[in-house]
């Protein structure tokens, strides 16, 4: 049986679209509320009676979030170009569960992470 959680965070911040022609409204700086959710995928653990502990996707996802809310994307190695295609991969492959969690095969894993621009647009990039 396959087993999914997800769990949300909100960040805050600026960044312009570098590449699309000028007269585009994303070439202007501007910002967003952007929401990102992290799905992990693994077993249920039979004592506990979940995939893994909300907080330990929290601390993980902690890190990320110091770095990216209230910043201006551009600025940020790897985010020159921060459409949300990229932001989301950008996380996904930052994004580490700590080792004590994994479980004993490393069977839980992040398996998706979404990249919400406002309530109508988003991205999803799922892991190889």
């Amino acid at each position: 049986m396959r087993t999914e959680i997800s769990r949300s965070y909100r960040i805050e911040a600026a960044h312009r679209l570098p590449h699309v022609p000028a007269d585009h409204k994303c070439h202007r700086l501007h910002g967003h509320s952007f929401q990102i959710t992290v799905v992990v995928e693994g077993p249920v653990d039979s004592t506990m009676g979940w995939v893994i502990d909300f907080a330990d996707i929290d601390r993980a996802f902690a890190p990320l979030f110091a770095r990216l809310d209230h910043h201006y994307l551009n600025e940020i190695e790897g985010l020159e170009n921060p459409t949300s295609e990229v932001l989301a991969r950008y996380i996904l492959e930052r994004l580490e569960l700590p080792t004590d969690a994994r479980g004993k095969a490393a069977e839980v894993r992040v398996t998706a992470v979404t990249v919400s621009e406002n309530c109508t647009a988003r991205c999803t990039v799922h892991a190889d």
